[in-house]
Formats: C-alpha cells, structure tokens, sequence
C-alpha cells in the first residue's frame, strides 16, 4: 500500500513538472509586441484576407477591361484541311443513263479571312464603358472592405485596451485587499477584529480573481481575433500603445464632417458608378437596334476545282475584299422590353443614390451625436477622477490621525481606482467615436 502511495506521490509531481515545463515553454514562445492605431492599419492592409480578396478582384475587373477593348481588333481566323474524294456519279435527270466520273481523289483547302467591325452601333464602345466602371466599382468596393476591415480592428484594439486597464486595475484592487486581509489577521490575533470581517474580505478577493480571470479570458480571445486577422505568429501578444490617448482629437462641426460624407463616402459613390453602369447598358440595348458594318478580306486556296465537270485536278487561288452590313430585323420589336427594363434601371439606380444619401446623412448625423456625447462623458468622469482624489486624501489624512478605519481606506482607494478605470475608458471611448466618425464618412 505505501509503494502504491509512493507511485501516485511521483506521478503527480512528475505532472507537475511537466505541466509547469509547458507553461514555460509557452511563456517563452509569447512575444509581446506594443503597435500603434497606423502599424495596425498597414498590416491590415498587406495581410488581411478580406482585403487581399477584394484586391484580386481588382485585377479580374482590369483584365476585363482589356478583354473588351480588345473587340476593337480585327478577328482574324485561318484554317487548313485535307480530304480524300471518291469517284463520282452523272445521270440525266430522270436518273437514267449513269456516268462514272474519275475523281482527283485527294482535296485542300487553305484559309485566311479577316474581318474589322468599324461600325457595331455603338456596342464595342458601351462594352468598353461598362468595363471601365465595373474596374471602378471594382476598386471602390476594395476601399470600402478596407475602410470595414480598419474599423473592425479599431474597435478590437481599443477593447483589448481596455482589457488591459481592466487587469492593470482589479490587480491593484486585490493588492489593496490583500494588505487588508493581512491587517485584519494581525488585528484578529490581537483580538480587535473578526474572523466574519475577514471573511467578507476573502470573499471580496477571490470575487476579483475571478473577475481577473474572466478579463485576462477575453483579452486572450480579443488578442486573437487581431492576431489572426494581421496573419502574425500565434503567440504574439499585442500590447496597445497607451499614446494614443496623448493624441489631440480633432472636433469638426456637424457640418464639415456632412460635406466630408458627401465627397468621401463610398456608398454614395458606389451608387453613382451604378447609375453611369445602367445608362450604358441602356446605350448598348440600343445598339442592337442599329446595323453592324464591318470590312472582310479573305485568301483561299483550294484543289481540286469542283466549279467544273470533270472535277479539275489544280489548286485555285482567289481572295477578296469587302464591306459587309447586318441587320438584325427581329430587333425592332424583339428589343423594346429589353430596353425599357435597362431603362427603369437606370430609375432605379438613381433612387438607390437617393436613399443612400439620406442614410448616410443619418449616420453621420447619429455619430456626431454618440461623438459629442463622448466628450461629456469624458468631462463628468474628469469630474470624478476629481472627487475621488479628494475623497482618498480626506480619508487618508482621518486614517492616519486614526479616526477612520482601514476599511474605509480600502473604500476610498476602490473608489478612486474605479474612477481612474472610467476615465480611461472614457478617453478610450472618445477615441473610437472619432474613428467612427470617420468611417462612417470613409475618410478612415
């Protein structure tokens, strides 16, 4: 019994061990690393999935681009074939009296044609057009991701800030309750305290532990979330760079930042790229409606003549050049509806720009307000920081004249921590409504 005893003793602290070793290990592999809002931005920029897919979207809409201008080249076609001919067959009309005709049993034909559209009715042209907007909506959709993509990481990066302050805040609490705890433990021994005094305390520390945990638990999910959107090494640990907060917030009249959405704003002109997308797909409905001129030239050579009975055994050479028109008659009344439907597109694009100004009107206007709000927030926490500071001094000067107690020290000293917590969250949330501000007007 005692050696199995021994047994479970050494594999327990062999576990120990082990899981202490890996602790460590981790510890070791962790690589804290302070940034800064605009390093944040530009790894974003070269490593986030989401951009780098828009990005190649981007290079799709410039290769179609290309693609449609080149329908203004020339087609250009060449074939080259060989077949073998069997003998032939000549009867009179009514089938009567058959002839067999000696045959030259081996054929070529070589080909080279050629052909220019100069005139499509305008087709090539919209093509052209409706390409070059697609490129544009193609890069505007790409900043606009960016811009979603930038925002996104803000909010992560001042959440993880104030996690951090958080932490930096309940760890000061629980010193405070320690030195609490052992005052009372020393008092208790003298006599001049309670054991249920020191209990509550207990119950006050393990309270803010959890609380630690629970904090220190989403600063590591937050953590990931940056670190798997910048593509960095899975044990970095990003430390936000408290001179953010140091920085002067630039204030803009409602106005301003109105004029700003107006010019900015990708949704707005997103909408506007697709109403110039509209009126071209209703000029290329009615190209269709128009002739389609193009000049041919064309070489052949050919063996054996068949022109001729009996076939001749020679090779003939001919070309030629010309201009041909197509009309496509069925257009006239084939094409209406077609064209009515690119035309109440077009209505309907210019509607979509409408509502679009109006909800970005709206938004800037409900930012400002969250971003005025802000401020005041930022003064009555100012004020409280204030208070607090007094009301720490006052009770510390009655703690050390002994006419107050440590618990009320400790009060006084979680009163004025809560209140520096607040203030930094406050500034924090100055901070972010100023990059709403401007990422609803897409100047982020």
């Amino acid at each position: 019994m005692s050696n199995l005893k021994t047994l479970i003793v050494l594999y327990l602290k062999t576990l120990i061990v082990l899981c202490c070793t890996a602790l460590c290990s981790h510890g070791l592999r962790a690589q804290q690393r302070v940034m800064g809002i605009e390093e944040l931005f530009r790894l974003a920029d070269e490593n986030s999935q989401s951009i780098q897919t828009y990005k190649t979207g981007k290079e799709v809409a410039d290769e179609a681009l290309k693609v449609a201008k080149a329908q203004r080249l020339p087609d250009i076609n060449a074939s080259l074939s060989a077949s073998y001919w069997g003998d032939g067959k000549l009867w009179d009309r009514d089938f009567s009296h058959p002839t067999s005709i000696d045959m030259p049993h081996f054929g070529n034909n070589f080909a080279l044609e050629a052909e220019q559209v100069v005139y499509a009715g305008g087709a090539i042209t919209s093509g052209i057009k409706l390409a070059e907007l697609g490129k544009q909506m193609a890069e505007l959709s790409w900043q606009k991701n960016r811009q979603e993509i930038r925002f996104l990481l803000t909010g992560y990066y001042l959440n993880l800030y104030k996690l951090h302050n958080q932490i930096q805040v309940l760890q000061k609490n629980l010193e405070l309750t320690e030195e609490v705890i052992a005052n009372m433990k020393a008092r208790c021994e003298q006599g001049t305290a309670l054991e249920n005094d020191i209990t509550r305390y207990e119950l006050q520390r393990e309270t803010l532990k959890l609380q630690r945990t629970q904090v220190e638990d989403a600063c590591r999910i937050m953590n990931h979330q940056l670190v798997t959107t910048l593509h960095l090494p899975e044990e970095t640990i990003l430390i936000p760079d408290t001179t953010l907060l140091d920085q002067q917030i630039r204030t803009l009249a409602e106005e301003d930042w109105q004029k700003m959405a107006a010019q900015s704003n990708l949704d707005l002109q997103q909408a506007q790229v697709d109403i110039r997308m509209n009126e071209a797909k209703v000029k290329l409905e009615r190209s269709e409606r128009l002739p389609k001129i193009a000049v041919v030239a064309a070489e052949h050579l050919d063996g054996p003549i068949t022109i001729e009975v009996p076939v001749l055994d020679n090779n003939f050479n001919y070309w030629y050049v010309g201009i041909g028109i197509k009309y496509n008659i069925s257009s006239l009344f084939k094409n209406n509806r077609k064209l009515k439907q690119a035309r109440l597109n077009v209505r309907k694009a210019e509607e979509t720009h409408r509502l679009a100004q109006e909800q970005v009107e709206n938004a800037v206007q409900a930012a400002y307000v969250n971003f005025l709000t802000s401020f005041t927030d930022l003064r009555t926490q100012m004020k409280n920081v204030e208070l607090a500071d007094q009301n720490y001094q006052v009770t510390n000067n009655r703690y050390e004249n002994e006419l107050a107690l440590l618990t009320d020290m400790l009060d006084a000293s979680s009163t004025k921590l809560s209140a520096d917590l607040n203030l930094v969250n406050a500034r924090i949330n100055v901070v972010y409504n100023f990059y709403k501000m401007k990422y609803v007007t897409h100047t982020l």
